[in-house]
């Protein structure tokens, strides 16, 4: 049999020429018709089979993207580069069983599509047949047998495309379907299969929404929920459109084997095309819109589902800890979430199981002074605690980042060199920790900025919500951390100079030893100082007293301090801190007994110790200030403004000395002053610090304070490391 090539005045068939017809065009603009809607919808009686139609996606998609072919594949139609790299999808079991089911319907509309192509069917009425042979099953797997449909035939044609060159056989079928004219013009037609290939992925975006729509979880999301109820609302256009784009791609490539490659030359065909292209892209992106406030909503309730189970497992007694430690770090067995201290080496939660657990709270922006002196009372209290075979603990470093920042390699390396320096247990990335856990953190343990030590018994149970106050104040003494612990440590505290400088400073000891006079002040004006060293010291010699002075420094304003502390060595006016660590750790530990007090619902008593503390702190926050100890044993707690006109008028007060002593006519003196100046009381607590009491009393008056909200820069570098 002699072959002929087509000519390009072969006449169009009748089914195409009713395909573009105007009329027939004007459908596309008719999108939203309540008559064809009607029509669309009365095609609709499903019987309730549900079809698992996720496989057949799957399977769809794979045929239709190895089928998406560039001019520059079609030149080399041989090769095979693009199924080599691919990975084969691995499906669920039970598919051949369902495939087995839903074949006689994928290959009736497979015929369909072809027959109703040649025969003269306009789009519209083709796409209602469909719709009719496809009424027992929903909407999405009416999109899903149609697309499979269409890609038997459509995965039929490019499979011959691609090996023709390499198969005798499948040469031979493409000689039969003109495919090799289709090869030799592949250039012409590069244009067109473009527009082709972005129609099929339009169908399949709006097919994957529908699959979408149906998979949401109704025990978190309703059809009263407006996005839901919206979306829904217009499956049935999404439906129609696809399935008429179905209908137009599958005429294109049947007319293309049947009538040759001139008919795809049209330019109506692709004004077609086109349009079904961007009706179905703004289908898909209203109904993207609607799936992605969908899945907020459902990602809220299922947050705050998680929250609520969160803290109901801390209201429950359980056998072990490991409840507990899974819903705060990461509840799945899929990876290792520890990393080992010492070996850096990758473990799991069991390590903790039973244990009294730790749980080291921070940023990124922990001080390394911090980390020192935790890992001195780590280390203290791992002997503490095996020697008097208490229960093994760990600690536990829990980083916490914020989420709503891109997370840089910069700050992986600050992670991970931060995770390099500790002694104990490090979670192994950021990201592991939930957002319910990070939430209940946030507001049952008011983490904000600075570190917290939660602590848990063997069980789960909070025993503290924060035990890094008592670290401070008691070092390993606190062991084992408890908050019952640090009750009774502050019921055995007495208000004497070892509770401001315990374990700081040898030196100082042993002036409390010998029973000296010692004033402990601070401020950052050198003036002040000059004149209340140079004052102190002279009363000191006409009162021949033993007197040592020490200048602690301020709570911030580091670099002033450092600048004062040089002043203060050069001019020999008083002893000081030469590392910047111990005027650091000294307020911090002032600070953690307020804090400590504050967390035990304390602040407020009529406690003299406590009233003394909460002196010292508002002290620092203006001026200069001093504490005067007769070896243990402080007598004064005063402001500059009272401290060094008290000392300015010994004359006043000097007969005193012999009879009372130093320190008892010093006192009397200067709460003569005190009762008249009375300065102002204050205390500054950081919004990112922590627990802030909701109010307080002044520690001189005892009325309520006043409330402010302040601003303040106090240009301060960072805290030296040790």
């Amino acid at each position: 049999m002699a072959m002929t090539t087509m000519t390009t005045d072969k006449v169009m068939p009748l089914s195409m020429q009713r395909l573009i017809k105007g009329g027939d065009r004007s459908m596309i603009a008719l999108s939203d018709d309540s008559v064809m809607m009607k029509q669309v919808v009365e095609t609709h009686a499903p019987d309730g089979r549900e079809v698992d139609v996720k496989p057949l996606l799957l399977l769809v998609e794979d045929i239709l993207n190895r089928a998406t072919l560039t001019v520059d594949t079609l030149a080399d139609t041989g090769s095979t580069k693009h199924a080599e790299n691919m990975e084969d999808k691995i499906y669920q079991a039970n598919f051949n069983a369902t495939l087995d089911v839903l074949s006689p319907i994928i290959e009736r509309i497979s015929c369909e599509l072809s027959a109703k192509a040649l025969s003269g069917s306009e789009a519209h009425a083709t796409t209602l047949t469909l719709l009719n042979m496809l009424a027992p099953f929903s909407w999405d797997a009416k999109l899903v047998l149609t697309l499979a449909a269409f890609a038997f035939n459509y995965g039929e044609f490019w499979l011959l495309a691609q090996i023709q060159s390499s198969n005798q056989l499948a040469k031979s079928m493409a000689v039969l379907k003109q495919m090799t004219l289709i090869m030799e013009h592949s250039a012409a037609l590069k244009s067109r299969f473009d527009k082709l290939n972005s129609l099929i992925q339009a169908m399949l975006e709006v097919t994957r929404c529908v699959v979408k729509l149906k998979e949401l979880p109704s025990a978190y999301i309703s059809s009263d929920v407006p996005a839901l109820s919206t979306a829904m609302a217009h499956v049935t256009t999404a439906v129609y459109w696809t399935i008429r784009s179905a209908v137009a791609c599958a005429s294109q490539i049947t007319n293309l084997t049947t009538f040759g490659y001139e008919f795809i030359t049209s330019p109506t065909e692709a004004w077609d095309l086109s349009t079904l292209h961007h009706k179905l892209k703004n289908i898909y992106e209203h109904l993207q819109k609607q799936i992605d406030i969908c899945n907020q909503y459902i990602e809220e309730k299922r947050y705050l589902e998680a929250y609520q189970n969160l803290l109901n497992l801390f209201e429950t007694i359980h056998i072990d800890n490991m409840k507990i430690l899974k819903a705060l770090i990461y509840p799945k067995d899929d990876i290792l979430p520890l990393v080992e201290g010492t070996t850096k080496k990758r473990v799991n939660l069991e390590v903790l199981r039973r244990k009294n657990v730790l749980l080291l709270i921070s940023g990124l922006e922990i001080l390394q002074d911090e980390l020192a002196i935790l890992e001195q009372i780590h280390s203290e209290s791992k002997t503490h605690a095996t020697r008097h075979e208490i229960h093994q603990y760990e600690l536990v470093w829990i980083p916490m980042v914020d989420r709503s920042v891109e997370w840089t390699d910069p700050m992986q390396k600050k992670f991970e060199t931060l995770q390099s320096t500790m002694p104990w247990y490090t979670v192994y990335d950021p990201n592991l920790i939930q957002k319910a856990a990070i939430r209940l953190i946030k507001e049952k343990w008011h983490f904000r900025n600075k570190p917290i030590l939660v602590v848990l018994d063997p069980q789960g149970k909070v025993v503290s919500p924060n035990a890094i106050h008592m670290m401070w104040i008691w070092g390993s003494n606190a062991f084992p951390f408890t908050t019952l612990r640090e009750e009774a440590l502050w019921r055995e505290e007495k208000w004497r100079l070892e509770l401001l400088v315990d374990g700081m400073d040898p030196t100082i000891l042993n002036w409390i030893s010998d029973g000296k006079y010692i004033f402990l002040y601070g401020g950052d004006d050198i003036e002040w100082i000059r004149k209340f060293t140079a004052a102190a010291r002279q009363v000191a010699l006409a009162a021949r007293i033993p007197l040592e002075m020490v200048y602690v420094g301020k709570s911030n304003k580091r670099e002033k301090v450092r600048q004062v502390i040089a002043t203060i060595n050069v001019e020999k006016l008083s002893s000081t801190w030469q590392d910047p660590t111990l005027v650091w750790y000294f307020w911090t530990r002032l600070e953690s007994m307020l804090f400590s007090k504050i967390q035990l619902g304390k602040a407020d008593e009529e406690d003299h110790m406590m009233q003394q503390i909460k002196r010292l702190l508002s002290f620092d926050k203006a001026g200069g200030w001093a504490v005067l100890s007769r070896g243990s044993a402080i007598t004064v707690n005063g402001h500059g403004t009272t401290v060094l006109p008290a000392l300015l008028e010994y004359d006043l007060w000097k007969e005193h000395v012999a009879t009372k002593g130093y320190d008892v006519a010093f006192k009397e003196h200067h709460d003569k002053i005190h009762d008249v100046t009375h300065p102002c009381c204050r205390f500054e607590f950081q919004s990112m610090g922590g627990r802030i009491p909701e109010g307080m009393r002044c520690p001189d008056c005892q009325r309520r304070m006043e409330k402010l909200t302040t601003f303040v820069c106090c240009h301060d570098e960072v805290v030296p490391t040790i």
